[in-house]
C-alpha cells in the first residue's frame, strides 16, 4: 500500500495514540487536563494488550500508581473514560475522511476507505474500541456511539460514490451507491475485525488494492 499523500502526511501523523493521545512530561503533580490525558493515554496502552476485551479501574488505577478514586476526580466513569477515547476516534477519522473529500477526486471512496483501516492499523487500541470488542461489558449507549461512527462512515461514502456516479451517466446513481457504500463500509468493519480478534497480526491493509478492486 502507498504512503499517504503528502498533503495529509501532518494530519495522518497526528492520529497514532502514542502521538495524538500522548501526555506530557512527567511531573509530581500534573494538571487535572494532564492527568485526563494520561488516564486516556493509558486505557488505550492496555486495549493493545492481549486478553484486553475487559479493563477494570482498578487494573488501570494500578498501570498508574493512582488509587482508583483519583481516576474519578477527573472522569465520572469509566464509559466516561470510552467516550474520552471515541470522541479521539471520531475527531481523527472524520477529520481526515473530509481531506480526502475535499483533496482527491479519482477513487475517492477508496482513498476513504484505506484512510480508515490505516487509522486503525496505526492505533490497535482504538480498533478494539471501533469495533465493539472493548465495549462489551461497558454501557451500552458507547456501542450505540460506535454503530453511529460507522453509519457516518457509509454516509461519506455513499455521497462521494453518488456524485462518482452521476458522472458516468449512470440511470441509477443513488441505488449504486447505496449497495457500494454499503458493502465497503461491512468491508472495513470485518477487516478492523479481524485486526483485532488475531491479536493485531492480520493487518486490516493486507493486500487491500486487490479486495478494492475485487469490490467494484
Amino acid at each position: 500500500m502507498s504512503d499517504l499523500p503528502e498533503a495529509l502526511e501532518p494530519e495522518a501523523e497526528t492520529v497514532s495514540t502514542s502521538e495524538a493521545v500522548s501526555a506530557p512530561a512527567a511531573r509530581k503533580r500534573p494538571k487535572p487536563g494532564e492527568r485526563r490525558v494520561q488516564i486516556l493515554q493509558t486505557l488505550a496502552e492496555m486495549l493493545e494488550q492481549p486478553g484486553a476485551e475487559r479493563i477494570t479501574t482498578a487494573a488501570l488505577a494500578a498501570r498508574l500508581s493512582v488509587s482508583e478514586a483519583a481516576l474519578y476526580r477527573h472522569f465520572a466513569s469509566k464509559a466516561q473514560m470510552f467516550e474520552g477515547l471515541i470522541e479521539f476516534i471520531e475527531s481523527s477519522v472524520f477529520t481526515l475522511l473530509n481531506q480526502v473529500a475535499e483533496r482527491e477526486q479519482a477513487g475517492q471512496a477508496q482513498r476513504m476507505l484505506q484512510v480508515l483501516l490505516q487509522f486503525g492499523e496505526r492505533n490497535p487500541g482504538m480498533t478494539r474500541v471501533m469495533v465493539g470488542d472493548a465495549l462489551v461489558f461497558e454501557h451500552e449507549r458507547l456501542g450505540l456511539r460506535m454503530n453511529q461512527f460507522f453509519d457516518r462512515v457509509e454516509s461519506l461514502l455513499r455521497q462521494s460514490l453518488r456524485l462518482s456516479a452521476e458522472a458516468a451517466g449512470s440511470a441509477t446513481p443513488t441505488v449504486e451507491a447505496n449497495g457500494q457504500a454499503s458493502a465497503l463500509t461491512c468491508f472495513a468493519i470485518g477487516r478492523l475485525q479481524r485486526f483485532a480478534r488475531s491479536g493485531f497480526r492480520r493487518l486490516p491493509t493486507e493486500q487491500l488494492d486487490i479486495a478494492l478492486r475485487a469490490l467494484g
